[in-house]
């Protein structure tokens, strides 16, 4: 076992770090002056790793979780926190799942114990498999009858093609019909490894008695050999316009492509380039769409980063009338930027905006957990945040103006939910 102090910062908590013998990160940030504490379990497992046939398996799986263990049952897991007040709940998104609980201080010891509990001992009930199959399924349905969450598919599905990340985190109505227990405790088994995992938490809390009290509770799960591949990226389809015909009051559009992988150095100057872009009430899309056309109420622009590819993109939801003259507005607002470049000022409000929002963001517990966690997890290092803010203030306009004429100026896709046919367009 091995741990170290990370930071000390003057915008943070004392951050530790220690990993045990089974190779379980353990993270944490201590903030005494708060009442509370988050716990969360990172797991390295996503969509893009399920294997053909089991797509949607780490979404069903995180619901799963809460079905049972070896001591507790589904009854016990959500009563003995909200007993105390407390909250839990989980999400999973293309590369991690993540199960959490928010609590008091005095009552971290219960959280961890019940988090853990779940991710080391679940059963996977054959019955509560069964009810909560429907509940998936109602989920998927549910996001069907959301036109932005549908274009926000179609264009991963645009610009990553076959590959799982181009593929909606839930899977498909099919594919969760057709899961059978077995082949999901299977990878359960095969991708919850405590090498697989980061332990966060954040608050009032002591970092030695947090390792003490998950050491106790991963004493039941071993590291296995087995090798955990990844669905990695390579090259994707040429990117296209697709046309979702839905008999919506509004067109819902998305125009963008593939961006940077997380690792790439320029992501700095991409998070200032996306903030212009689409950030706020100043940026230049909400500015000339909304404000000066009064063409759309919503209008954002949004990028990603995976382990080695990435997307940005810009959505705008219009009357179906209006679809065609807001593409337009798009497509020239984003070949301005790209021959172009910012201007110096829009830069500058970019970095203040970006740093602004980084300092506000970490006000409860909860987001410093997941910012401690994802950094341990996704990056492997810890950022603390004056060096985060030093980072973003050093970005140029010459950075941006090379990374906008590298990711606006090629190709892009095109994808509308709405009642327009391809022939409008």
């Amino acid at each position: 076992m091995h741990t170290s102090t990370l930071s000390q910062a003057r915008y943070g908590g004392t951050v530790r770090r220690t990993v045990l013998d089974n190779g379980l990160r353990i993270i944490t940030e201590a903030l005494p002056a708060m009442r509370s504490a988050s716990f969360g379990v990172y797991v390295d497992v996503g969509s893009r790793d399920e294997p053909e046939g089991l797509h949607g398996a780490a979404h069903f799986l995180e619901h799963l979780l809460f079905k049972g263990t070896t001591s507790r049952t589904a009854w016990d897991i959500t009563s003995q926190i909200e007993a105390v007040g407390g909250e839990t709940n989980a999400y999973t998104t293309k590369e991690y799942t993540c199960y959490y609980a928010r609590v008091l201080d005095r009552d971290l010891p219960l959280a961890i114990d019940v988090i853990c509990d779940m991710v080391t001992s679940s059963t996977l009930p054959e019955s509560e498999m069964e009810i909560e199959r429907g509940v998936v399924i109602e989920e998927i349905a549910m996001s069907a009858d959301e036109p932005e969450d549908l274009v926000l598919d179609l264009f991963a599905a645009s610009t990553f093609g076959e590959h799982p990340l181009g593929r909606p985190v839930h899977g498909g109505v099919a594919t969760i019909q057709a899961m059978h227990r077995d082949a999901l405790f299977e990878f359960y088994r095969a991708r919850y490894q405590p090498a697989n995992m980061v332990i966060a938490a954040a608050g009032n809390l002591s970092h030695d008695e947090v390792v003490d009290y998950v050491k106790s509770a991963f004493n039941v799960m071993r590291n296995s050999n087995v090798a955990l591949p990844k669905n990695a990226f390579s090259q994707g389809p040429a990117l296209t316009t697709t046309v979702h015909h839905k008999d919506t009051e509004q067109a819902h559009l998305v125009v963008g492509g593939r961006g940077i992988n997380r690792r790439d150095e320029r992501r700095y100057a991409l998070n200032v380039l996306t903030q212009v872009l689409g950030g706020g009430m100043s940026s230049r899309l909400f500015q000339e769409i909304r404000e000066r056309r009064g063409l759309a109420y919503s209008v954002y622009a949004f990028d990603n980063q995976y382990s080695d590819t990435g997307y940005l993109g810009v959505y705008a939801g219009c009357a179906p009338d209006k679809a065609n003259e807001v593409l337009g507005v798009l497509s020239g607002q984003l070949d301005n930027v790209a021959k172009k470049g910012l201007m110096p000022q829009e830069v500058e409000r970019g970095i203040g905006m970006l740093c602004g929002a980084t300092v506000l963001g970490l006000e409860d517990a909860g987001s410093r957990m997941g910012r401690i966690a994802t950094d341990e997890l996704l990056f492997g290092e810890f950022v603390d945040i004056d060096e985060l803010l030093r980072r973003t203030k050093n970005v140029t306009v010459d950075q941006v103006a090379a990374l906008s004429e590298e990711l606006l100026g090629g190709p892009r896709s095109v994808n509308v939910v709405g009642p327009i046919t391809d022939e409008q367009l």
